[in-house]
């Protein structure tokens, strides 16, 4: 199977050259020519099978250069024991008959950008050696909180690898913050940027797209890539556990023979809610993709009047990694519904650099309003939602801020479309995470340094707090550097020496 690029299908690499080099050249984003399929048999063969077999049994269709003995040891690797505190990985919390919450967070850093950052160092890697690369990588990240530590803890100590992750200075938790700036690793490098996540995220992008800049680190030895979702090797393992929760209720009597699931995913850069859509691509029986937005609504206002505008305020809300304003793996949606149509993407992507604003053809919206339902959720609606999940005595169930984003919007589906059809929900984070917001919505107190809030929401709600969170505080400050955002090219150069 052959990789393009969005903006030039007459493009082709191989899976190892698309993930070595993560965007290409000519700014687009990395996919299959086709998607695979997954015949229902197959999918109810999947039932009996542990998380890491699934993921094999779905990799290996998308990775035709990768051997199903690298995939194996790459997925045992990835999601062992050792990495992920349930041996479900992603386990699935049953709320009612009709609802359910698919956990992505019991990795090391207690998100779901684990789920793909604990393989993508793996697939990376083996490309390196596969395309005969001599040179180091050198990673580039931008993060609106989570995947900049899932990619510090993946990469770290990485053979032949650097990496470097920029983060909004006052955009991320304390807790997210504190496990970047403490992260462990020879190869690994943080620095905040004085701006926002879209801040970060385009002068990553403005950096990959400098000729100059690759040629100097080109002759340094060095040469770039990405652990962004904008990385197909990010995508990939996101489509696992997507096929991994329809196989877990199929197996458990929670859904019939080919009956359709529902799926609402809490999203800002729109990578984890398009991994569902694959899924749905390659004929897993899913039904309506219910996009929840933050007060960040953009995306939200694109899936219902088929506008994208990021010209409007940008607001710091207790969900960060959803604070983003541009999207950047909408793009790979817009070439699917466009039927491939790389002109026609490389327009509006233009119009969205230019004008910051772009309508898409009569043809794409239909398609999309097919697919997709989306709403937003509030601030107030959020500390509301948390409440009611925490107090309700038929579900007592503890979720952070992203998750009753996706909670709250699933409601809003039901209330508006009468669709009371098997649904889940994305549960992206521990509520360990952002234990100040977690505190206030359930009544307690909720000021203190973070170390203080995690041991205070452990002892009011009697919830195990995840054992790496626990014990940040014992970690030593090992980066505190910052720079403005036009600065973040110097950075790079100074790093890179």
């Amino acid at each position: 199977m052959r990789y393009l690029s969005t903006r030039d299908r007459s493009l082709r690499y191989t899976a190892a050259e698309a993930i070595k080099q993560g965007l290409s050249r000519d700014g687009g984003l990395f996919l299959p020519e086709e998607f695979p399929s997954i015949e229902p048999e197959q999918l109810k063969a999947m039932e009996t099978m542990s998380y890491q077999q699934r993921a094999v049994e779905v990799m290996r269709l998308f990775l035709e250069d990768y051997s199903e003995e690298e995939l194996q040891a790459f997925a045992e690797a990835a999601y062992g024991s050792d990495k992920y505190d349930d041996p479900a990985v992603a386990p699935v919390h049953t709320l009612d008959a009709a609802t359910h919450c698919l956990e992505l967070w019991h990795g090391p850093t207690s998100a779901f950008k684990d789920m793909a950052l604990q393989m993508l160092p793996h697939l990376l890697s083996a490309s390196l050696k596969k395309t005969g690369e001599e040179k180091t990588a050198c990673i580039l990240v931008a993060t609106s909180g989570d995947t900049g530590k899932a990619a510090l803890e993946g990469f770290k100590d990485v053979d032949q690898t650097k990496i470097i992750v920029f983060y909004p200075k006052d955009g991320v938790s304390e807790i997210q913050k504190l496990q970047m700036v403490t992260q462990e690793g020879k190869n690994v490098n943080v620095c905040s940027v004085l701006g926002n996540f879209d801040d970060a995220q385009t002068g990553v992008k403005r950096i990959f797209s400098n000729e100059d800049i690759r040629a100097t680190l080109n002759g340094r030895g060095y040469f770039l890539s990405s652990a962004n979702s904008i990385n197909w090797g990010r995508v990939l393992p996101q489509i696992v556990y997507y096929v991994s929760v329809y196989c877990d209720l199929a197996r458990d009597g929670k859904l019939k023979a080919g009956e359709a699931l529902n799926i609402c995913v809490p999203t800002g850069n729109f990578g984890n809610i398009l991994s569902a859509y694959y899924a749905k691509c390659m004929g897993v029986p899913v039904g309506r993709l219910i996009c929840a937005s933050n007060k960040n609504d953009v995306l939200t206002e694109f899936l219902r009047t088929g506008v994208y505008d990021r010209n409007r305020h940008f607001y710091t809300t207790m969900s960060p990694s959803m604070d983003i304003l541009i999207s950047s793996n909408l793009e790979r949606l817009l070439y699917a519904l466009s039927d491939g149509n790389d002109a026609e993407v490389c327009s509006y992507m233009e119009q969205l650099n230019t004008v910051g604003r772009y309508q898409v053809s009569d043809s794409i919206f239909s398609r999309v309003r097919e697919l997709f339902w989306a709403g937003s959720c509030g601030e107030e609606e959020t500390l509301a939602t948390i409440y009611r999940y925490y107090e309700d005595p038929d579900k007592r169930y503890l979720i952070d801020p992203h998750t009753a984003v996706a909670a709250n919007v699933l409601e809003q589906y039901r209330a508006e479309t009468g669709d009371n059809a098997p649904a889940v929900f994305a549960s992206t984070a521990s509520p360990y995470k952002f234990c100040n917001h977690v505190l206030r919505a359930i009544g307690a107190p909720y000021q203190g340094s973070g170390m203080e809030l995690i041991a205070r929401l452990q002892e009011i709600t009697g919830v195990q707090a995840p054992w790496r969170l626990a014990k940040l505080g014992e970690k030593g400050i090992r980066f505190t550097g910052s720079t403005e955002k036009q600065d973040m090219e110097m950075v790079v150069l100074n790093l890179l020496k």
